[in-house]
């Protein structure tokens, strides 16, 4: 991705990140740090993936978001969800099998962009730009 101008880039937070490598938080994370992203984790049963700090909370973490990624169940996503609404943060992108129709219409009725049945390591690798584009 090096033609991303780098000025545009979102902070990102993936919430679920793990340290197993079998298991999509890992593989969601790893990707977009891959690809140059600035990206936190955030799981509170975990303290480091891949060399890096791995938050409890996104409220935690040293800059808020412009777009968080769920890699959790549908309940915890719920929370994250009002987490942030709290934060302000206006862009979610829900993982497929972290969304529930309850929680993108409460997402969607507070004002969240939400992004759902659709994997951003799939969408990313056919447009490079997409997450300048959100």
């Amino acid at each position: 991705m090096s033609n991303i101008n780098r000025k545009n880039k979102k902070i990102i937070a993936v919430v679920g990140v793990s340290e197993d490598e079998r298991k999509f938080g890992f593989k969601v994370f790893k990707d977009l740090m891959k690809k140059g992203q600035k990206v936190y984790g955030v799981n509170p049963n975990t303290n480091i993936v891949l060399g890096q700090k791995i938050y409890s909370r996104i409220k935690d973490l040293p800059k808020t978001p412009n777009l968080v990624i769920t890699v959790v169940p549908p309940k915890v996503t719920e929370k994250i969800v009002d987490e942030c609404i709290s934060l302000g943060i206006k862009e979610i992108w829900m993982q497929p099998g972290s969304e529930s129709e309850k929680v993108i219409k409460k997402a969607e009725s507070n004002g969240i962009s939400v992004i759902h049945d659709a994997c951003i390591m799939i969408e990313t690798s056919k447009d490079e730009d997409l997450l300048l584009k959100l």
